[in-house]
């Protein structure tokens, strides 16, 4: 499936990474590391989320688990590993941390 997102969308959201703006989430989705960016940039995050949440709810049918358990399995095994250095991601505890 295709995801919900545009080139621009994206592009938006990988600048906004690289300054630090939007990290990625322990629960698989994009978050505001520092203020909320424009409103171009948040209807990108969101666009982007809602694309993820769909996503999440067709691998958590396929596998018999929550979308929250599909959601954190698709952080560990796919996000994590695509974050380049400096870019954000929030822990489990809530916390913003620089790779």
């Amino acid at each position: 499936p295709a995801m919900a997102q545009t080139a621009e969308q994206k592009a938006l959201v990988d600048a906004a990474k690289a300054q630090g703006i939007v990290g990625e989430k322990a629960d698989g989705f994009l978050g505001f590391v520092s203020g909320s960016g424009d409103s171009a940039l948040q209807q990108a995050v969101n666009a982007i989320n809602e694309g993820r949440a769909d996503l999440y709810r067709q691998a958590a049918a396929r596998n018999g688990v929550s979308v929250a358990a599909a959601a954190a399995a698709a952080y560990e095994q796919v996000v994590s590993s695509r974050l380049r250095p400096g870019e954000y991601y929030q822990g489990v505890d809530g916390t913003w941390r620089r790779k």
